[in-house]
C-alpha cells in the first residue's frame, strides 16, 4: 500500500493513531500540530513519521499539508473538525475524525455532499460514537423486529481513588461536551433530546457495581438511521455509583456548565491522568426473532497494553484502533463509497477481523 495518512492532532489519543499505522508498515505518517513538544514526543518515539507545525484554522496552511496523502485524520477538538474537512475536500483526500459534536458531524455531513466520486468523509471513528455502533448494528442484524436498542460504554480507571471515583484518560473538551449537550435518542418511536445526566440507572456486571447516565453524542448517526424502524433508542455512560451526583453539582448547582473553560482548567489541574483503564462496552437490543420476543447482548471489556515498549490505556488504544481499523478497510478497498459514511454502515465481521479492529477481541464476552 505505501500511502502517506497525514494525522492532525499529537496528543493522547494521537500518539496512538501514529504508532498503530505507522508500525503496521504499510502507511507513512505525517504528524501536525500547533505544539511542537507534542511532536518531538512523537518523533523521538516514532523517528520515522514525518512530523510538522501547523495552525488547522488556516485554510491555506491545511490545504499545503495535505498535499500527497491519501488520507486525514482529525485528532483535533471537535471546534477545528470543519476546518479540516473543508481542507479535504478541497484537496480531494478522504476524510476521518473521532468526534463525538453532533453539530460538528452536521457540518461534515453538509461538506461531504460536494465530496468527489470515491471520496469519503468518515466521522465519529472512535470507540463511541464508533465501534460501539457497529457492534450494536451487528447484534440488531440478528432480528426480524427491534423494540429497544441500549448502548452503554465507559472508560474507567482500574483503581479509583477520588471522589469522582474517575480519572481523565481522553479529550477534557469532549467529555465536558458529553456531559453538557442535549442528549438524542429514540422514545415512543419518535426522535427527541434528553437531558444531560438524567435517566441514571444501576447496573452489575462481573460482581462490579456501575451506574449508568445519558450523554451526548454516542449514537452518532443512528437515531436517524433507525428512525420508524425501533420503539426506544438510547446511550449512557457507565461511571461508578456517586459519580453522576457529584458532576451535577459541578455542572448545575455551580452552573460551571455555562463556564466550560473554567470546569476545564479545575479538571486537569486537579484530576489525574491515568493509563490503567478500563474500556466497557455493553449493548443490549430486544425485539423478536423466530416470533419470540427475546434479548441479546454484546459486552466487551478491554484493558490498557505494551505496544513498542509504551503503556497504552485502554481508550487510546480503542479509540486508536477504531479509526485505523476503518481506514485500513477504506484503503483495502473492502469499504467504499462517495461522501459520508456512517458508522452502522460498516461491516462488523470486516471490521472485527481488520488487524487494528481485532484489538476489540481482548477479554471479550459475548451473550449469545
Amino acid at each position: 500500500m505505501s500511502q502517506t495518512v497525514l494525522l492532525i492532532g499529537a496528543g493522547k489519543i494521537g500518539r496512538m493513531i501514529a504508532t498503530l499505522l505507522s508500525r503496521s508498515g504499510d502507511y507513512s505518517v505525517r504528524v501536525a500540530d500547533r505544539v511542537p513538544a507534542a511532536l518531538d514526543h512523537i518523533k523521538k518515539r516514532l523517528p520515522s513519521v514525518e512530523t510538522r507545525v501547523l495552525n488547522a484554522e488556516s485554510h491555506e496552511e491545511l490545504v499545503h499539508i495535505m498535499q500527497g496523502c491519501t488520507a486525514v485524520i482529525s485528532a483535533l477538538s471537535f471546534r477545528e473538525n470543519p476546518y479540516v474537512a473543508r481542507a479535504a475536500l478541497e484537496a480531494g483526500i478522504n476524510y476521518f475524525d473521532l468526534t463525538e459534536d453532533r453539530q460538528t458531524t452536521a457540518a461534515v455531513k453538509e461538506i461531504a455532499a460536494d465530496a468527489a466520486a470515491g471520496q469519503v468523509f468518515l466521522p465519529q471513528s472512535g470507540l463511541a460514537p464508533g465501534f460501539v455502533t457497529i457492534v450494536t448494528k451487528h447484534v440488531m442484524d440478528w432480528f426480524d423486529e427491534i423494540d429497544t436498542v441500549r448502548m452503554r460504554v465507559g472508560a474507567l480507571p482500574q483503581r479509583p481513588t477520588n471522589a469522582l471515583s474517575y480519572n481523565l484518560t481522553w479529550s477534557t473538551d469532549g467529555l465536558i461536551n458529553e456531559y453538557c449537550n442535549t442528549c438524542e435518542v429514540i422514545h415512543n418511536r419518535k426522535i427527541k433530546n434528553h437531558l444531560p445526566l438524567e435517566g441514571l440507572e444501576q447496573f452489575t456486571l462481573d460482581g462490579n457495581v456501575y451506574e449508568a447516565f445519558n450523554t451526548s453524542g454516542g449514537l452518532g448517526t443512528l437515531c436517524d438511521t433507525m428512525d420508524g424502524k425501533v420503539r426506544e433508542l438510547n446511550y449512557k455512560t457507565i461511571r461508578y455509583p456517586g459519580h453522576r451526583e457529584l458532576m451535577k453539582f459541578l455542572l448545575q448547582d455551580l452552573r460551571l456548565n455555562e463556564r466550560r473553560e473554567l470546569l476545564k482548567d479545575v479538571m486537569e489541574h486537579s484530576i489525574p491522568v491515568t493509563f490503567q483503564d478500563v474500556v466497557i462496552v455493553f449493548c443490549t437490543v430486544r425485539g423478536h426473532r423466530n416470533g419470540q420476543f427475546v434479548e441479546k447482548s454484546d459486552l466487551r471489556k478491554m484493558y490498557a497494553q505494551e505496544i513498542n515498549g509504551e503503556i497504552w490505556s485502554a481508550i487510546q488504544l480503542t479509540t486508536g484502533a477504531g479509526v485505523c481499523a476503518v481506514i485500513d478497510m477504506i484503503q483495502q478497498k473492502q469499504l467504499e463509497g462517495t461522501g459520508l459514511i456512517r458508522q452502522e454502515q460498516i461491516p462488523f465481521e470486516q471490521f472485527i477481523q481488520n488487524r487494528f479492529g481485532q484489538f476489540y477481541e481482548t477479554e471479550t464476552f459475548a451473550l449469545d
